[in-house]
C-alpha cells in the first residue's frame, strides 16, 4: 500500500510544470516593426529594454504592456519557487501562414535555450492568442493571461466630451429649447390627447411640429427671419424683397395653370397623361416662368441692395446670383419652346452658350474690379 501512494505521489510531481515560460506573443511584430527589435528576446533585462524602446517609439501601442505584464508575471512565478523564463516572440507584420511559422521557429529556437515544461501565454488580443495551437505542437500551454488597459484615454476624452454637450443641451437656453423644448410640447399634446382619445387626430399635430421644427433648424430659417427682421433699412429691405418674392414664386404657379391650352384637356379621365403631356408642361412652365423669374429676381436684388447699404463686401455674389438668373432665362424658356413646338433639342446649344459667356465676363470683370478696390485700400492704410 505504501509503495503503491509513492508512486502516486512521484506522478503528480512529474505532472506538475516546474520550468515554465513566459510568452508575450506579438503577432504582427510591432517590436521589430517599430523599435527594429530582432525576436526573439530571451531573458528580463533584455525584454525590459525592448519594452522601453517600443514605448518610446510609440507610447500608445499596447504590445509594450504586454511585455511588462510578462515580465511581472516572470517575477511572480519566480517569487513562488518556479524555474521561468521570460521571451517575446514576434510574427510578421502582415500576419497569417508567415507570422504563425515564425513564431513556431522562434518558439523551438528558445527552448533549445531553455528547456521548459510548459508555457504562459501573455498577450493584448485574441489575434495574438490563436497562435496559441502552434505553441501547443512543441510545448504544453498551462496558462493564458490578456492585458486589457484600465484606463482609455480615448474612451475617457468621449465621456468627457459627451458630458459636456449633454449638459450644454440641459442648460444652454440655445440649445435646450430645440432639443427638449420641442420633445417636451411634442410629449405633453400627446398625452393630453392621450387622455381625451384624440390619439388619431393628435398623429398628424404632433408629425407636422416636428417636421416644421426640423425644417427651421435645419434652414436655419429662425436666424434668417430674426436678420431680414431687424429695424434698420437693411433689414426692412430684405424683409419687403423676401415677402415679395414669395409671392410672386406662387403666383407663378396660377399664371403657368391659365398658359395651359383648355382644348388640350377635354376632359378630367386621364389625368396623369395629362399633366405628364410635354405640350402641357411646356405651357405650364412657359407661363410660370416670367413671374417665377420676377420672385427670385426680387429677392437677390433685395439682398443685393441691403448689403450695399450696409457696406458689407457681398456685392460681387450678390451681382453676380443676378446675372446667372437673367442669363439662363434664354436657356429655359427655349426649354419650353422644344416642350411646346417639338424643335430640335440642339437649339439649347445657342442660349447655353451665350448665357455661360456672359456669365463668365461678368465674372472676370467684377473679380478683377474687385482685387483692383482691394489693392487701393492696401495702399491707402
Amino acid at each position: 500500500m505504501s509503495h503503491l501512494s509513492n508512486k502516486v505521489k512521484k506522478n503528480i510531481s512529474t505532472k506538475k510544470s516546474n520550468r515554465l515560460l513566459v510568452i508575450c506573443v506579438d503577432r504582427d511584430n510591432d517590436v521589430g516593426e517599430k523599435a527594429g527589435i530582432v525576436t526573439p528576446v530571451i531573458g528580463r533585462d533584455e525584454c525590459i529594454e525592448a519594452a522601453q524602446r517600443l514605448a518610446l517609439e510609440d507610447p500608445e501601442d499596447a504590445d509594450s504592456n504586454s511585455i511588462f505584464s510578462a515580465i511581472k508575471t516572470y517575477e511572480d512565478l519566480v517569487s513562488k519557487g518556479y524555474q521561468v523564463e521570460v521571451v517575446t516572440i514576434a510574427g510578421v507584420k502582415n500576419r497569417g501562414v508567415q507570422a504563425d511559422e515564425k513564431i513556431l521557429e522562434e518558439t523551438k529556437k528558445v527552448l533549445e535555450a531553455f528547456n521548459a515544461d510548459g508555457a504562459v501565454i501573455v498577450s493584448d488580443g485574441e489575434d495574438d492568442e490563436s497562435v496559441i495551437p502552434v505553441i501547443q505542437n512543441v510545448l504544453p500551454v498551462v496558462s493564458v493571461q490578456r492585458v486589457v488597459m484600465k484606463v482609455s484615454r480615448s474612451v475617457e476624452y468621449s465621456y468627457a466630451v459627451f458630458g459636456k454637450y449633454l449638459k450644454m443641451v440641459a442648460y444652454d437656453s440655445k440649445y435646450s429649447k430645440f432639443f427638449l423644448g420641442v420633445p417636451g410640447i411634442l410629449l405633453l399634446i400627446g398625452g393630453i390627447a392621450t387622455y381625451f382619445d384624440f390619439t388619431a387626430e393628435i398623429f398628424a399635430v404632433l408629425v407636422s411640429i416636428l417636421g416644421g421644427a426640423f425644417l427651421i433648424r435645419a434652414f436655419d430659417i429662425d436666424k434668417a427671419w430674426e436678420r431680414w427682421s431687424k429695424p434698420t433699412p437693411m433689414g426692412f429691405i430684405r424683409m419687403f424683397t423676401m415677402v415679395a418674392g414669395i409671392l410672386l414664386i406662387l403666383s407663378a404657379v396660377p399664371s403657368g395653370i391659365g398658359a395651359v391650352d383648355t382644348e388640350l384637356i377635354e376632359s378630367d379621365k386621364e389625368i396623369i397623361g395629362k399633366i405628364t403631356d410635354k405640350i402641357i408642361i411646356g405651357q405650364f412652365v412657359a407661363g410660370a416662368l416670367p413671374i417665377l423669374w420676377i420672385g427670385m429676381g426680387a429677392i437677390f436684388a433685395g439682398t443685393l441692395l441691403s448689403n450695399w447699404i450696409g457696406g458689407i463686401p457681398r456685392q460681387i455674389s450678390d451681382i453676380l446670383r443676378i446675372i446667372v438668373l437673367i442669363a439662363l432665362y434664354p436657356t429655359i424658356a427655349q426649354f419650353t419652346n422644344i416642350m411646346i413646338f417639338d424643335e430640335s433639342s440642339f437649339t439649347l446649344i445657342p442660349p447655353l452658350l451665350g448665357g455661360l459667356a456672359a456669365t463668365l465676363i461678368s465674372a472676370t470683370i467684377l473679380f478683377k474690379k474687385y482685387r483692383k478696390h482691394k489693392e487701393q485700400e492696401m495702399v491707402s492704410d
